[in-house]
């Protein structure tokens, strides 16, 4: 099975030398593994990602063959890449992407959203951009809620959404209908900055309806897809894509959710990687906002009403730059701390740190007017 997916036999050599410009910058194999290994398994596969960790994209490719493969784990992930393992595809997708304006941006790249690499193995192995990659890279805040959105619903996405364009935010939702389009179009009207994450193929027009705002979309912002072009939008790729959605900004806003809606999973990714989550309080009669007032009540969203309180969620007051920290662990135990007290098993726990490591940090950080030690725990500073 190794020998139809050896670097050297992934392309023919007049094909690398021709997809080389657009393949863009670095080591040619790495890209073009990255592209197979797109073209291989699904959204955040972790088997994959813990190969690619652990061997690189292009040897990883011909560890399953090795002493790996004796891993039942392996051997299953295997099983579910066989029906793909075409080096056909492989070169498909590459001229699809460059027939169709798209660029293939992986880690390290100056368009590659760092916020990716928080959610290790399960990270995207690299992003299908139709549109301008660096926009990826601005501070931005995610705005996403239900597809059956109510004209209330609409109004404060797209407040939300101009007003925080106005402060130099890019605003990235999932292009559906509902919040997630009215969020797009405000930024665009108001000549933000946009970049949607879609389910399928960046080059795919889904839903249909959305076929000129994802036009808009790609002319001024990008349209990003972790899926290879032509690739078709399904249930489980809507719920795999919320996960970089989340990962991606500097934190999520839910303006509208059913109790069952896809923005609870949105949320809940946010959630996990420790980033900020707002959500906007709607009428108690309404079943549009129950999946809202479930996260103000049981999981610490704060309450947003206006594009202030979104600053302050996300920590920039007046500036849109992010905060910056001096390490990566005062970062990841900045983004465990709220308003709430929080004491320290519950911050290493949110962190994923020691103990001992999250006490130093919050020393440095109390030094620096960034958090603040209260008898039941610890919070951050406002």
């Amino acid at each position: 099975m190794t020998d139809r997916l050896r670097i050297d036999r992934l392309l023919p050599a007049e094909v690398r030398r021709a997809a080389r410009s657009w393949l863009g910058p670095g080591d040619i194999d790495d890209r073009i593994a990255r592209v197979a290994w797109s073209v291989l398994v699904e959204p955040g596969d972790g088997i994959a990602g813990q190969l690619i960790a652990r061997h690189g994209p292009a040897a990883a490719l011909e560890a399953i063959a090795g002493a790996d493969a004796d891993s039942a784990d392996i051997r299953a992930a295997a099983d579910r890449w066989r029906p793909r393992w075409d080096a056909g595809l492989v070169a498909g997708a590459i001229d699809a992407a460059a027939r169709r304006g798209c660029s293939f941006v992986v880690a390290g790249d100056d368009g590659w959203p760092t916020g990716l690499d928080d959610l290790g193995p399960h990270a995207p192995v690299g992003l299908w951009i139709r549109g301008d990659a660096a926009v990826l890279t601005s501070a931005s805040v995610a705005i996403v809620g239900a597809r059956a959105a109510t004209p209330y619903g609409e109004h404060v996405a797209g407040s939300l959404a101009s007003d925080l364009s106005a402060d130099g935010f890019t605003v990235v939702s999932g292009a559906a209908y509902g919040i997630d389009g009215a969020a797009h179009g405000s930024a665009l009207a108001a000549g933000g900055r946009t970049a949607a994450f879609v389910a399928g193929g960046a080059d795919r027009v889904y839903p249909s309806g959305h076929a000129n705002l994802l036009q808009q979309i790609a002319a001024s912002g990008a349209v990003v897809a972790e899926c290879p072009p032509g690739t078709t939008p399904t249930r489980w790729r809507f719920l795999a894509r919320n996960r970089n959605i989340a990962a991606a900004t500097l934190g999520t806003v839910v303006v509208e959710a059913g109790a069952r809606s896809g923005s609870i999973n949105t949320a809940g990714h946010a959630g996990t990687l420790g980033r900020p989550l707002g959500a906007v309080p709607g009428p108690v009669t309404s079943s549009t906002s129950s999946g809202c007032h479930r996260l103000l009540r049981e999981y610490d969203a704060v309450c947003v009403t206006c594009a202030a309180d979104v600053r302050e969620l996300v920590g920039a007051g007046t500036d849109p730059q992010p905060l910056v920290y001096d390490s990566p662990d005062a970062i990841r135990v900045g983004d465990a701390l709220s308003r709430r007290p929080r004491t320290l098993d519950d911050l290493a726990r949110r962190s994923g740190l020691a103990p001992d490591d999250v006490a130093a940090v919050l020393g440095l950080l109390a030094l620096e007017g960034r958090a603040e030690a209260r008898a039941d725990g610890w919070v951050g500073a406002s």
